[in-house]
């Protein structure tokens, strides 16, 4: 009897460690980073930017060290992201032209984004920074499931306010000039004096903490998708953040650390705000990057091979950390492979949601994996097709199958043992090869086609000319 009251006792003291309250909705943050490399933080090892506010989500929670996107660009992972399916499956499968007038080329209408299946458990929702998931009205985050947008709508931008002089989409008369468009509140056109900061990462940060501060007045459940453009080029920084890598003699690296610190700092006052407003304990924070660091920004995926845009790890491999207060251990160090369709799994089976059996989700719930309650791996196989179906890759365990146009034969690697991809073991293992092509070949005949055209295609800005 002593021995059970023992137990008993035990279990009450520990269980709080591992569980939520049931009573009260966590809110989620995801802070999604643009075009950022592997190795760029601290807690992946990067030495010349210091990252102390993004590797306190990582120390304070998990870091993943195989985190995953599920596209290696930008429109199709954020794509992947938000309806926690593979794009593939509704045909999201190249950036997405920047046509305001085109009404396909956006997230078909008929996928539910994170946002709307919240919006029904009482969450309010907010997007602040880069949509690039189709920019006509159709598409609008306020048409998909957000209560809030501050930002734009394309898939890049300059980072200087004062250069922000087109109108509009529909004002745009060359190619790039979008990246010059006024950001937006709303459906509200914001002009230079609206703004509160001189530059983008700024005042994008400043509109996530306004949306905090105005959260933390009422008891209602929040999701901040807090999707910042840096480090994406163009690369702009002010002398703030240049000045802090005087040691840096690279021109462009230094404007990629100062962007990338610009970025920490922004994460650091939310986290702050967070504190402040007595909101840390009940929120859920995740941080990852689209895709993995570009060949032109001058980030750096060490030791992985490959940038965004390839299917090896560098493009699909990305800084990832998740952490919330009392439920994920701190200083978790998780090592099997977790995707960011996750996130949309893991909201739903928390906070109990039925999901659509005509759409089924692609992720699953990682939380109990990452609080040690479930073993093993997450996910049995990941899969990876590039538009056009001009590459393609599969990793099941610690084994990676990957295939390009680009090179006459296939490519195996043991990722445990060749995370840098340098040693094909495709002769040894023509058995897993079959066993890798065959899962692949499954999971692609319930794929389509890409549905709209590529960015800068169609030249869609010539009919504004006139």
């Amino acid at each position: 009897m002593i021995k059970g009251v023992f137990i008993f006792n035990l279990l009450l003291f520990v269980a709080p460690i591992f569980v939520w309250s049931q009573s009260k909705k966590p809110n989620l943050i995801v802070i999604m980073t643009d075009d950022m490399g592997y190795a760029d933080v601290g807690f992946n090892g990067c030495t010349d930017i210091p990252t102390p506010n993004i590797d306190s989500i990582a120390y304070n929670g998990a870091h993943i060290v195989n985190g995953y996107v599920s596209f290696p660009v930008c429109g199709p992972s954020r794509a992947g992201f938000i309806t926690g399916r593979y794009q593939d499956r509704f045909g999201f499968t190249t950036n997405p032209t920047i046509d305001p007038t085109n009404d396909i080329a956006g997230l078909p209408l008929d996928e539910k984004t994170l946002a709307e299946v919240l919006c029904n458990e009482g969450y309010k929702s907010a997007i602040v920074g880069k949509w690039h998931l189709g920019t006509h009205p159709n598409f609008h985050p306020l048409n998909r499931g957000f209560d809030y947008f501050y930002g734009f709508l394309s898939g890049g931008h300059n980072y200087f306010m004062n250069q922000l002089t087109v109108e509009n989409l529909e004002n745009v008369k060359s190619k790039w000039a979008w990246y010059r468009t006024k950001l937006r509140e709303n459906h509200k056109t914001l002009e230079f004096e609206d703004y509160k900061t001189d530059y983008l990462t700024d005042e994008l940060s400043e509109a996530a903490l306004r949306f905090i501060n105005k959260q933390a007045e009422n008891d209602q459940p929040f999701f901040l998708f807090l999707s910042y453009n840096a480090p994406h080029t163009p690369m702009h920084a002010t002398e703030k953040y240049l000045s802090r890598f005087p040691d840096i003699q690279d021109r462009k690296r230094k404007t990629y650390a100062a962007m990338v610190s610009a970025v920490d700092d922004g994460i650091g006052l939310v986290l702050e705000t967070l504190k402040k407003n007595v909101l840390i304990e009940n929120t859920i924070i995740v941080f990852l990057s689209d895709n993995g660091g570009a060949h032109n920004n001058a980030s750096q995926n060490t030791p992985l091979r490959g940038t965004k845009g390839s299917v090896y790890e560098g493009g699909l491999r990305v800084p990832f950390a998740i952490q919330w207060k009392g439920v994920i251990p701190v200083n978790t160090k998780y090592e099997e492979s977790i995707s960011s369709l996750d996130i949309m799994a893991s909201m739903v089976d928390i906070l109990d949601i039925k999901s659509n059996r005509k759409k089924p989700l692609d992720g699953v719930n990682i939380i109990p994996y990452l609080t040690g309650e479930k073993q093993g791996a997450p996910h049995d196989y990941l899969f990876w097709r590039k538009w056009k179906q001009n590459a393609m890759a599969v990793i099941h365990g610690d084994h990676k199958l990957l295939k390009s146009n680009k090179r006459s034969e296939s490519e195996i690697y043991n990722l445990k043992l060749d995370v840098s991809e340098s040693k094909n073991i495709k002769g040894s293992n023509v058995v897993l090869e079959k066993q890798l092509q065959n899962a692949w070949n499954r999971w692609n005949q319930k794929n389509i086609d890409r549905i709209f055209p590529t960015l800068g295609e169609d030249e869609w800005w010539t009919k504004n000319e006139n």
